[in-house]
C-alpha cells in the first residue's frame, strides 16, 4: 500500500517568517505574548497536579517565563530542540521525561504523525504536553474578514482542530491515559486593528500555504465596521480563544 503524504494546507516557510516576526515585535515592544503566558499556566497547572519534576524536558513552540519559572530553567537554559528538529519528523533525540509543545501543533501539515514522534520520544512514564487555539475561536475576525472579501471569500484563516478531533488523534497516536480540556479566553478590543497587532505578536497569523490577495482599502474599512458591531455599549468586542490542552503519557 503507497502511503499519501498529508496535504499541504500549511507552508513552513511562511511560518518560520511568522515566528521570526513576532520574536522582533516582541523585543521592539517589551510586551509578553499574553495568551502563551496563559497557556503556560495551563501545563504548569498539570504538572503539579501530576507532581511530575521533568528531570529532561524538551520544549517546542514558545517557551513562556512562568513555564521556564516552573522547570527551574532561565531562558538561555531553555533545552533547545535537537539539531535538525521537525515536529512533523522523528526526533532526533530522545528518552524526555518531558516534552511541551506550545502553541505549534495546529500549523503543521502532519498533526498525526507530529503526535505520535512526541510519544515515541517520551522516555517511559515520561509525559507530554500540547496546548494551542483550537476551535471555535475568533468568531468575530473571522466574520469581519468574510465581510471585507464580500462575495469572493479568499482563504485568510487556517482551520482549527476542534476538541472531539484532538481527543481522537492523540488516542490513535497511542498516548497513555490521554486528557483533553478545552476552555475558552475572553479578550476585550476596541478595534480590528488591535486585535490583529496582538495576533501578529504571538505570531498568530496566517501561515498557509496559498497565499490570499491583499485585502482593500474598501474591504479593510468593512472588515472594521463589521468587527465593531458586536460591540457592547462600551464600545468594545468581546473575542474568544479557545485553548485546547491535551495530556499524556508513554506507559
Amino acid at each position: 500500500m503507497i502511503e499519501r503524504a498529508p496535504p499541504r494546507i500549511f507552508s513552513p516557510r511562511r511560518r518560520q517568517v511568522v515566528a521570526d516576526r513576532a520574536r522582533k515585535l516582541q523585543a521592539v515592544s517589551g510586551e509578553l505574548p499574553f495568551l502563551f503566558e496563559h497557556m503556560a499556566g495551563e501545563i504548569v497547572d498539570r504538572l503539579d497536579f501530576v507532581q511530575h519534576e521533568p528531570a529532561k524536558p524538551l520544549l517546542t513552540g514558545h517557551s513562556p517565563p512562568s513555564l521556564l519559572d516552573r522547570l527551574k530553567l532561565a531562558p538561555a537554559d531553555a533545552p533547545p530542540p535537537p539539531v535538525g528538529f521537525d515536529e512533523e519528523a522523528p526526533y532526533p533525540g530522545g528518552n524526555f521525561d518531558f516534552i511541551a509543545s506550545m502553541a505549534s501543533l495546529d500549523t503543521l501539515n502532519d498533526l498525526p504523525g507530529a503526535l505520535i514522534h512526541m510519544h515515541r520520544a517520551l522516555a517511559p512514564g515520561g509525559l507530554a504536553i500540547a496546548t494551542f487555539i483550537g476551535a471555535p475561536s475568533l468568531p468575530n475576525l473571522r466574520r469581519a474578514m468574510l465581510a471585507a472579501d464580500g462575495e469572493r471569500p479568499a482563504a485568510r484563516m487556517h482551520p482549527l482542530v476542534d476538541v472531539r478531533a484532538a481527543a481522537e488523534l492523540i488516542q490513535r497516536a497511542g498516548w497513555y491515559s490521554p486528557v483533553v480540556d478545552s476552555h475558552t479566553l475572553r479578550v476585550s478590543y476596541g478595534s480590528l486593528d488591535r486585535l490583529v497587532a496582538d495576533l501578529r505578536l504571538h505570531g498568530l497569523t496566517s501561515v498557509l500555504q496559498s497565499k490570499a490577495p491583499p485585502v482593500t482599502r474598501t474591504g479593510l474599512d468593512r472588515a472594521r465596521t463589521t468587527f465593531l458591531e458586536t460591540a457592547g455599549d462600551d464600545g468594545r468586542v468581546i473575542e474568544t480563544f479557545e485553548i485546547l490542552t491535551l495530556s499524556g503519557w508513554r506507559r
